[in-house]
């Protein structure tokens, strides 16, 4: 043993390694610090940004406006397409073959169309449906309103937002529901436990870590996507911007004032995701920490 002692030699200390010296990670700050010294050379130096323009029109009232406008499109579609979304993912995961056809075919069509080609088809369907009528399939009609009344551009922009958002919140829902345990659901049902209390006690509560991610990412992208109703003369912060540089002709420092604004919310959107994430994520930390 002495022997194989003597060969093997002394044994590290590892209270006293050392470690390893990593030029390339130098190499790599040394450049990441100049490349942020230029841009900030590049955002400061340039007069062409204008950052008084800027300053000036950061929180002008239309801008405001347009701000709150955004917030609530992408609120609203959020909430409608989150509502729709979970009864189509029900429908997916249900056994009821026609139900899941149906399902099926609305996440493909809402979701194969592009956004803006809905928000356009929704803001002319006056074309198609001069009248748009409330009552009984080929029976008796309850009421009846004019559809150039009734699709204003923000109904038509919460319509075209919140059917896309539904086929991507549907798809979402349905992974988070199917990365749950079976296992979670015959033990409610051994239990006594009726679908409806499974679903939402048991299954849900399980799948919000699984959904919250992909989730908060989507209403990110609903965030932005807004942009697009400027098309259909909806006031959002993207037009608010352009009526007042088609009139002062600022037209870059308008442009960074709705990026500010669209960091900030972005910002806090991305906050409160984390937040939820890790209130749904406490017990599986846990458990994972313990292993």
């Amino acid at each position: 043993m002495e022997e194989v002692a003597a060969v093997a030699g002394p044994r590290d200390d590892v209270a006293s390694a050392r470690s390893r010296f990593r030029p390339w990670r130098w190499v790599f700050s040394v450049v990441l610090l100049v490349l942020l010294a230029q841009l900030a050379v590049f955002l400061v130096g340039n007069h062409r940004f204008q950052w008084d323009v800027v300053g000036k029109y950061l929180f002008e009232k239309s801008v405001m406006s347009g701000l709150l406008t955004t917030v609530v499109l992408a609120v609203a579609a959020m909430v409608l397409g989150s509502v729709v979304g979970g009864l189509v993912a029900a429908a997916q995961l249900s056994g009821f073959g026609p139900a899941r056809w149906v399902a099926t075919a609305w996440v493909g069509l809402f979701r194969g169309i592009p956004p803006l080609v809905q928000l356009i088809f929704w803001f002319n369907l006056a074309y198609l449906l001069p009248k748009l009528s409330l009552g009984i399939p080929f029976g008796p009609v309850f009421g009846s309103w004019d559809a150039n009344t009734v699709i204003t551009p923000l109904t038509a922009a919460v319509i075209g937002l919140s059917l896309v958002e539904s086929a991507y919140l549907a798809e979402i829902f349905r992974a988070g529901m199917g990365a749950v345990d079976p296992g979670q659901r015959d033990a409610a049902r051994a239990m006594g436990y009726p679908p409806g209390q499974t679903l939402f006690r048991i299954v849900l509560p399980q799948a919000m870590r699984v959904i919250i991610p992909p989730a908060g990412s989507q209403f990110v992208n609903v965030l932005k996507g807004t942009a697009l109703v400027s098309v259909i003369a909806m006031s959002d912060l993207l037009h608010a911007v352009q009526v007042i540089y088609n009139r002062n002709y600022e037209i870059v420092p308008m442009l960074l004032v709705a990026c500010f604004w669209y960091l900030v919310v972005v910002t806090a959107a991305t906050a409160g995701q984390r937040r939820l994430e890790r209130r749904f994520s406490r017990g599986h930390v846990a458990q994972r920490r313990s292993r």
